[in-house]
């Protein structure tokens, strides 16, 4: 241990440890342990790397600044390795007692010496820790200490020598907290009053009172009792601001009020009886009489010049209140409340207007009615013609909203008498007693009627899952409403979490009737996590479903299924290579999944084979010198878990690695056949026993380049020639052939010389004219003759198409000019003509033939005329070179 020795200083500090230099720190890890109670350091066990010059960092955190200071280097020397292993020794300990406020970080430091290194260990001794404290390292933390989180810990030390252990008690204590507190009150002289006020904490806070900042103490009419201050009979000078105190050692907490004692005559000026009230015939009245006085008033009431007294229809209560009942016409008139106490007199007046009573005509009706339906509940009424009446509804006592948007309320008529209910597409919560009120300002009748709503029953609850097997399972659920309709049926489903679809599923019973509440789910995987609800069903249909059971996993099961896909081929020389499909979550039937493969040579008596672990793997290389070029193996594959194997899949054959022809082709010929293109043809190799032939491989290059630098086109299949194009004009090219299977390309041919043709001529015919008969066309053109760049020309080729024919056709002349039949009917003919020879095809010239009724004659290029005579048509001939767009 190498002590810290911090200077004084004040708040907290944070303590570091540096070795040589900085910012080389000590690392925090289970061999060294920094103090942040002293700021020592402590080594465990001391090895080489320990040796060295050490510091301590002290850090003090201000919110507005931070200091740090070091300390003298100290200097570690080890004098000789001790080998001797020793059981731990606790030398960091926290106190025996640790006192905290409810909010506080509680931090408790255990650091023991030993070797090997000791394990630090955590515990409650009379509870449990709270799973997100760190409880393997040297500091237990408490974020936000509670008063559950009071109680003794103990740290435990241990290595392969024995163990020591240190405990302390936290103790949680808390600040005083109001419950309870006074509020500003105003009180009539003579009366009595209580005050309270109530406060939590720890230490439990003792509670006092001030009167204007000074201490009060019981005293006549005042008796101060902990947290109660109570009054008797009231005087002035009992007003002022009073004051409860609540403290303990962690503080003090402060609650004020004002008292203030009235004394006041009767005064009818704020609340006054009501000038005119109006009261329903055969009902009942009650007239408040309120004056403002202190102390308490006495009340009297008068009509007229009677004095009120109480009788079996009238009542004084004893707040002054005047109640009349059974009224009739003969209550009419003036009543007077008079009011009296020792500081004075007042009185009020009203006058009572008698009015008839309001009367429901014509009640709603109870009704039974099915989701979905409509519904009238009826409700009339007679009233008093002076008044005006208006209509509430309430359903089960709240208030029916005719006003929501997209409500099923509406009122069925606005007459003033009538105030009928409609139920549009009843649901089941429209369902219960529905209370019609009719009212007037001085009274009001209401009836009652009751909806009963039927519809599908609500979702069956409590799902549980029991009894799991591998493809089965037994579901429980607990009855749901009904909702006045017998349940005929339970559909169940499942799915499998997380964004599994629900799925019905088959069960046993297969149709499960209404009155179970449990059925054996069938035909699951094993292996597979599943969630399960349940639906109910009635003759008016099908229920929201039960919330989903809780994730339940079936129990592992050999596979059941062989995997497919089976192929395989390519590789290196002596390997055999093997693919597959990988079987998917739903087929793997349990935990370490795997496949088992069996192969041998075709012919072979024996099978070889090979466990390739892993679900996701999908080949396996089989490598044997032994093994010959494009060997046919037979080759099964079966998958296997933890439960055993699976079945065996058909057999497959699979040939081992190929590798490259042995043989070049012979007798390689080649000829230009245009400036850009050459045939080319060869004698085809046998097929030999390395592999399968995939066709052949043609290199070219032109004459003075290097071999290297040559272009490739490759054949798909066995034919013995092929056309090269994308050739430069009038260029000599070398060829050679190669055959070539999966495992390459095999030897070179001889070379073959080919020589590719002269460029067409780039002009394209000119002068053309023309003349139509009535079922032929003829054209006429200048010849083109070949620069001595160009290849000759052996023809021409004519391109021809009109309005009732869409598909060109093409014509063919050796000489300049052409006559073809054409339908007397077409509106328009479009004609190309170019040169054909050696170098291929040259640049068409087009010619658009529009017909014109017979009358005129257009030519819009002097490189095309018309000829004379014959049926006069309208053409607009374009020119066009290589390259350009058809206008």
């Amino acid at each position: 241990m190498l002590p810290c020795n911090p200077p004084a200083h004040y708040p907290g500090l944070s303590y570091r440890w540096l070795l040589n230099e900085f910012p080389n720190f000590i690392p925090t890890d289970g061999r060294h342990f920094v103090s942040q109670t002293t700021g020592n350091l402590y080594i465990a066990r001391t090895n080489a790397s320990d040796l060295g010059n050490y510091s301590c960092l002290a850090t003090s955190h201000l919110d507005f600044s931070t200091k740090s200071v070091f300390s003298k280097f100290a200097q570690l020397n080890l004098a000789a390795e001790d080998p001797r292993l020793f059981a731990p020794s606790i030398k960091a300990r926290f106190p025996p007692e640790t006192y905290a406020l409810v909010g506080q970080q509680v931090t408790l430091e255990c650091f023991a010496f030993g070797n090997p290194v000791p394990r630090i260990k955590w515990r409650k001794v009379d509870g449990s820790l709270s799973p997100q404290w760190g409880t393997a390292e040297p500091t237990l933390q408490i974020p936000s200490v509670s008063f559950e989180d009071e109680g003794t810990y103990e740290c435990e030390a241990e290595n392969s020598k024995g163990r020591d252990t240190v405990q302390g008690r936290i103790i949680v204590q808390a600040q005083p907290e109001w419950l309870k507190v006074i509020s500003d009150t105003e009180a009539d002289i003579g009366s009595n009053l209580r005050w309270g006020c109530a406060a939590a904490g720890k230490p439990r806070p003792m509670v006092r009172w001030l009167r204007n900042g000074e201490p009060l103490a019981s005293q006549n009419r005042v008796e101060v009792l902990a947290g109660d201050l109570r009054f008797s009979k009231l005087n002035l000078e009992d007003s002022g601001m009073y004051q409860c105190v609540a403290e303990n050692k962690h503080g003090t907490i402060y609650a004020s009020a004002e008292l203030a004692v009235q004394a006041l005559a009767p005064d009818f000026r704020q609340n006054p009886v009501r000038r005119l009230i109006p009261a329903a015939r055969g009902g009942e009245i009650s007239i408040p009489c309120q004056p403002r006085a202190a102390p308490k008033a006495t009340i009297l009431w008068s009509k007229g010049t009677e004095i009120l007294g109480n009788s079996t229809r009238v009542t004084v209560t004893l707040d002054g209140t005047l109640i009349i009942r059974n009224i009739s016409r003969s209550d009419e008139g003036k009543y007077t409340c008079f009011a009296e106490n020792f500081m004075g007199k007042a009185n009020s007046t009203g006058i009572l207007s008698v009015r008839d009573a309001t009367k429901i005509t014509l009640a709603p009706s109870s009704a039974d009615i099915n989701v979905g339906d409509n519904l009238t509940l009826q409700c009339h009424a007679s009233h008093d013609p002076t008044m005006d009446l208006t209509f509430t509804w309430t359903l089960d006592d709240f208030p029916v909203d005719f006003d929501k948007p997209g409500g099923h309320y509406r009122r069925a008529s606005v007459k003033e008498t009538i105030g009928d209910l409609t139920i549009l597409n009843a649901q089941l919560r429209h369902g219960g007693t529905y209370t019609c009120m009719a009212q007037t300002v001085v009274d009001g009748a209401s009836k009652e009627a009751t909806v009963l709503v039927r519809g599908p029953p609500g979702p069956p609850g409590g799902v549980v899952v029991r009894d799991i097997g591998d493809t089965t399972v037994q579901l429980s659920w607990s009855r749901g409403f009904d909702n006045h309709s017998p349940i005929a049926k339970y559909t169940l489903q499942a799915r499998t979490p997380p964004s599994g679809k629900w799925k019905q599923v088959r069960t046993n019973p297969v149709n499960i009737e209404g009155n179970a509440e449990t059925a054996q789910v069938l035909g699951l995987m094993p292996w597979m996590d599943y969630e399960f609800r349940v639906s109910a069903s009635n003759i008016l249909g099908t229920g929201e479903p039960s919330g989903p059971s809780s994730r339940i996993r079936t129990k592992e099961a050999v596979p059941s299924v062989a995997p497919s896909g089976l192929s395989g081929g390519g590789g290196a020389p002596g390997e055999l290579t093997i693919n597959w499909t990988p079987m998917s979550r739903e087929y793997q039937n349990g935990d370490g999944f795997g496949y088992l493969l069996s192969f041998r040579r075709q012919g072979s008596s024996s099978w070889q084979t090979a466990r390739v672990p892993g679900a996701d793997t999908q080949y396996f290389v089989y490598s044997n010198d032994s093994i010959h070029p494009y060997t046919p193996f037979e080759v099964k594959i079966r998958s296997y878990n933890r439960r055993g194997d699976g079945p065996e899949s058909l057999t497959a054959i699979v040939y081992s690695a190929e590798e490259e022809p042995k043989v070049a082709p012979a007798k390689v010929w080649a000829k230009g056949s245009s400036s850009s293109e050459m045939n080319v043809s060869w004698e085809p190799v046998l097929q030999d026993m390395n592999g399968i032939l995939l066709g052949y491989e043609i290199r070219y290059w032109k004459a003075g380049d290097k071999e290297a630098a040559a272009d490739r086109v490759r054949t798909a299949g066995l034919d013995s020639s092929a056309r090269v194009t994308g050739l430069y004009p009038n260029t000599k090219y070398h060829v050679t052939v190669r055959a070539y299977n999966r495992a390459g390309t095999g030897p070179a041919s001889p070379s073959a010389d080919a020589m590719t043709m002269k460029p067409p001529p780039r002009r394209p015919p000119g002068n053309i004219s023309w003349t139509f008969s009535s079922s032929s066309l003829s054209l006429k053109w200048d010849p083109v003759v070949p620069l001595r760049n160009e290849s000759t020309v052996t023809g021409y080729k004519m391109l021809y198409q009109n309005d009732l024919q869409p598909t060109p056709m093409l014509h063919l002349t050796s000489k300049n000019w052409i006559e073809i039949p054409v339908p007397e009917d077409i509106g328009h003919a479009l004609v190309q003509i170019r040169t054909t020879g050696p170098g291929g095809d040259g640049i068409p010239a087009e010619v658009h033939i529009v017909r014109n009724g017979g009358t005129s004659m257009m030519v819009e290029s002097s490189a095309v005329r018309p000829a004379h005579p014959g049926p006069v048509f309208s053409c607009m001939v374009i020119l066009m070179l290589a390259g350009c767009q058809r206008l």
